[in-house]
């Protein structure tokens, strides 16, 4: 590790390079992209046939999307996919199918909540990964500030539409008397995705 004096005179190790920073960041960005393309896709399976498959897989197919801007963004700033923490991603969402929910084999309606919960505080994450690259676009022509925007509208529509379903499996999970036949089962007449 290389070191330098600073003006005290104690010996401080240098700075990281800003490249090697974003590159990090970006790396551990694809891998939480990753992770987050395997749990909606499996969401939008376990809720194919219900009103809100539809919502769920439309979704998936934006952020399976997202995440190939990202991986051009890479290539873009000559930044290699470190694949190691792509597959250290995958294991973590896998892993994090064992939860306590209150049920042993069969799904639990808190399943729902949790994982929309998860699924939207990925995309808050990459909204504010969007931003930091928009911040990098303003002195970096590699990067399309315009197709950066583009980006972060999809993803602030994407979150608004997961805090509408994750509300509707909430009430399910917590209150079903309050408003029957409501929940990520039956969501769709309200919830609409739409194409960015």
């Amino acid at each position: 590790m290389s070191t330098r004096r600073n003006d005290s005179g104690f010996r401080t190790a240098a700075a990281p390079h800003p490249q090697r920073l974003l590159a990090i960041y970006l790396n551990d960005h694809l891998a939480g992209a990753s992770s987050g393309v395997a749990l909606i896709r499996r969401m939008a399976r376990t809720h194919r046939g219900r009103a809100s498959g539809p919502v769920l897989a439309e979704l998936a197919g934006q952020i399976a999307a997202d995440r190939e801007s990202l991986r051009e963004f890479l290539t873009a700033l000559d930044v290699p996919a470190q694949w190691p923490r792509v597959v250290v991603g995958r294991l973590a969402e896998k892993t994090g199918r064992i939860k306590l929910n209150g049920r042993l084999v069969r799904r639990s309606p808190l399943s729902d909540v949790l994982e929309l919960e998860v699924m939207r505080l990925g995309v808050e994450g990459k909204a504010s990964l969007w931003r930091s690259l928009r911040t990098v676009a303003e002195t970096d022509p590699r990067l399309d500030g315009a197709a950066l925007d583009r980006l972060l509208d999809r993803a602030r529509r994407q979150a608004d539409v997961l805090e509408e379903l994750r509300v509707r499996a909430a009430r399910r999970a917590f209150a079903p008397d309050a408003a029957p036949g409501t929940g990520p089962g039956t969501a769709g007449a309200g919830t609409a995705v739409t194409h960015g």
